[in-house]
């Protein structure tokens, strides 16, 4: 004989291990299992199915014992059954065989004469019925929807929207029933119908449509729910069945959602639920969200929804962060359908984006960038930058990308543009991506009447932050002032901008923080940047190229496998001080979207950007066969060959030098424009003869006897290297 449930739990209770657990259940389920092998053990038949949901609550397995439950369940006396159905639902489901074998008993329960019988068997269909169960008991579910007994009636509705659930095609079968549960006068039997009138308008599109006539008796039982007095058996919290109130106003906005008329029978009704409910309780509060979502759901006029949005606000300056986010979530989707009313309740949503749940701070986030537009772009940015400085470290990432995303899309001006994004650079450099420092350089190069303010603006950040700046606004100021280096001196970048401070400083100075900047910083980016940068200022700081000469070839044993080769690259550039100007001449304007800063070192794309800003755009059929062709050395190697001419155009606009005559020129024109040809052709061929020494190492051999000398300047034979 087994012990009681009672002591089984005292002693599972009492075990002070793992394996104690184990033992204690492995020896109560031998002893059950010897049990359901006795017959004479019947009679305790129940209290071992109890024992076995236990040991199954418990996660031990209770296969053995399913059968038992359906001996329970084919009993006659109602503990009996009571147990085997609570087991039945604990210990078995759908997908097992043996419940096919409970078919019978369960049409037989449905139609017992105890209601109580009957309850059990209507719940545990409810719990576990399968397709084939559905289909098999359909008809008497159908006929139990009619029942005189409350109690039956609210059962049968809980089971049918299971079967709906199961088996849709028997949907069809339970419109017109459903609908009459809207007229009972017990509380528990309307909400079972709105249950499951809820499951069939999921199910159903059709059913929509035909219990769209029934909005009248929905919106009567809703207002006398809020107008009766409250009765104990159904108030919470003073409210008068929140419950039936929640159900019907879900089923509202399935029936008022693309249908106007419907949506303006029930417009009264959810003015005065949304105005009337106390909002202090949190079953008041369920109910005005269900009401603000059927509200935007339906074909509302813009009172109500302003209505819906101001009950959100009210969510928002509420206490518990479960509701904060509910309101911000909702509001997240209403946003798209009537922004104005969001926007007024902008400073509450700004406020949680700083709340110490990092939930409801990225949900806010969210929302504040959907109500930026360029009206409020101002405000909300400094807002925004003011919670960047305190804000914890993994919560910048995402901040501080969303910042930086709405002031390239909202800025209403370019000085405004280049401010904040320095100021975000500033407060989080760490993590600011590339791609917003390429687009502020791009910004910075297509705007003439900036490019003094900005590298200005760019030098004063880079000079109070030169310990502790981070690689976007290190690379980024390094960059323009590079470019635009020789604006910082007073007088020469242009008069100041409104309210620009003013900036005095020297040549000296700006050489000296490109070269502490070079030597303090321990990134290998940023160093390439600022030798690059020095190299640069070469050409814009006359005074200072012995320094910055010296900075550059400083790094020219670096361990640092691209510090040296820029080092390399741009020392032999000193070596060219005919073409080193052309070389480091300001990039052009760039396109929305185009690289400007995919290459630190500056020399090749420097020459081809001079290239382009001296002479135009590029020729569009020019010659590809070999780098010597397309430079014009041919002639220089001695072969006697004449260069391309769109090959000598290019390299003359390099140089600087004016294009030869076309072979098509009047006749009497054509003498002047010869002897003017000879000079230019030997600045090219003094250019070819630098550029292939600094490109490859290896300096072109003089041009050929045949070919007449300038007489002014010959040009000097040079002998090739190896």
């Amino acid at each position: 004989m087994t012990i009681r449930l009672r002591d089984l739990i005292r002693a599972v209770r009492a075990c002070k291990t793992a394996a104690e657990e184990r033992e204690a259940i492995a020896k109560e389920s031998a002893a059950l299992r010897e049990a359901f092998r006795d017959q004479d053990a019947a009679e305790y038949r129940h209290r071992n199915v109890a024992k076995l949901m236990y040991i199954h609550m418990l996660g031990y397995p209770t296969h053995f014992g399913q059968m038992e439950t359906l001996k329970l369940i084919a009993g006659n006396g109602f503990p009996e059954k009571r147990i085997g159905y609570l087991g039945l639902m604990l210990l078995l489901d759908e997908r097992q065989e043996v419940l096919m074998l409970v078919t019978n008993s369960l049409k037989m329960d449905l139609n017992h004469k105890n209601q109580y019988i009957a309850g059990l068997a209507l719940a545990a269909l409810g719990n576990i019925c399968s397709a084939e169960m559905a289909r098999d008991l359909a008809p008497d579910i159908e006929k139990l929807l009619e029942s005189n007994n409350p109690y039956i009636r609210k059962k049968a509705a809980l089971c049918a929207t299971r079967i709906v659930k199961k088996v849709p095609e028997l949907t069809e079968s339970f419109v017109d029933r459903t609908a009459d549960l809207l007229n009972d006068r017990y509380h528990g039997v309307q909400l079972a119908g709105v249950t499951l009138m809820l499951q069939i308008c999921e199910q159903d599109s059709d059913a929509v449509e035909k219990y769209r006539r029934h909005v009248p008796a929905l919106c009567k039982i809703l207002r006398g729910l809020m107008t009766t007095g409250t009765s104990p058996e159904h108030e919470i919290s003073g409210i008068n069945d929140p419950f039936l109130q929640v159900k019907i106003l879900r089923l509202l906005r399935f029936l008022g959602h693309g249908n106007a008329e419907a949506s303006d029978q029930m417009s009264d009704i959810l003015a005065q639920v949304a105005s009337n409910i106390d909002g202090s309780r949190n079953a008041g509060n369920a109910i005005l969200y269900e009401c603000v979502q059927t509200i935007m759901g339906i074909e509302a006029i813009g009172g109500l929804r302003v209505l819906a949005v101001n009950i959100l606000g009210k969510f928002l300056a509420n206490k518990d962060n479960n509701i904060r986010y509910v309101a911000l979530n909702t509001l997240s989707k209403v946003v798209g359908v009537d922004t104005q009313a969001v926007q007024r309740h902008r400073a509450t949503i700004v406020e949680c984006v700083k709340d110490a749940d990092v939930s409801i701070r990225r949900r806010a986030l969210e929302l504040v960038y959907s109500l930026v537009n360029e009206n409020n772009i101002r405000t909300l940015t400094r807002e925004l930058l003011d919670y960047l400085a305190v804000s914890d470290a993994e919560f910048k990432p995402d901040l501080t990308a969303k910042i930086c995303t709405l002031i390239q899309r909202f800025a209403p001006d370019k000085r405004w543009h280049i401010d904040q994004l320095l100021q975000v650079m500033t407060q989080a450099g760490a993590f600011v991506k590339e791609e917003v420092c390429r687009t502020l350089v791009v910004l910075i190069t297509n705007t003439p009447e900036l490019h003094g303010y900005a590298v200005r603006s760019m030098y004063r950040n880079l000079h109070a932050y030169q310990d502790v700046c981070e690689r976007s606004l290190a690379i980024t100021a390094l960059w323009c002032i590079g470019e635009f280096g020789e604006m910082l001196i007073p007088g020469a970048g242009g008069p100041l901008l409104e309210n620009e401070p003013a900036l005095n400083v020297g040549d000296f100075d700006i050489a000296v923080l490109v070269e502490s900047l070079t030597r303090k910083t321990k990134d290998v980016i940023v160093r390439e940047y600022a030798l690059a940068a020095a190299m640069k200022l070469t050409a814009r700081l006359p005074n200072q190229v012995a320094r910055l000469k010296a900075l550059v070839q400083r790094y020219g044993t670096s361990s640092q496998l691209e510090v040296q080769a820029r080092s390399a690259e741009f020392s032999r550039m000193f070596l060219h001080e005919r073409i080193r100007p052309q070389l480091l001449e300001r990039m052009p304007a760039l396109e929305e979207g185009e690289g400007a800063m995919s290459q630190p070192s500056g020399a090749a794309p420097a020459a081809g950007s001079a290239a382009t800003s001296a002479g135009g755009a590029a020729p569009a059929a020019a010659p590809q066969a070999s780098g010597g062709d397309l430079l014009g050395l041919d002639a220089l190697d001695g072969s006697g060959a004449a260069p391309p001419k769109a090959a000598v155009d290019a390299l003359e606009d390099l140089l600087g030098g004016s294009k030869a005559p076309a072979a098509a020129a009047p006749a009497q024109a054509a003498a002047p424009k010869a002897s003017a040809a000879a000079p230019a052709a030997a600045v090219a061929a003094q250019g070819a003869a630098d550029l292939l020494d600094l490109l490859s190492g290896s300096p072109a051999r003089p041009p050929a006897a045949s070919a007449a000398p300038p007489a002014a300047a010959p040009a000097p034979v040079v002998s090739r290297r190896g």
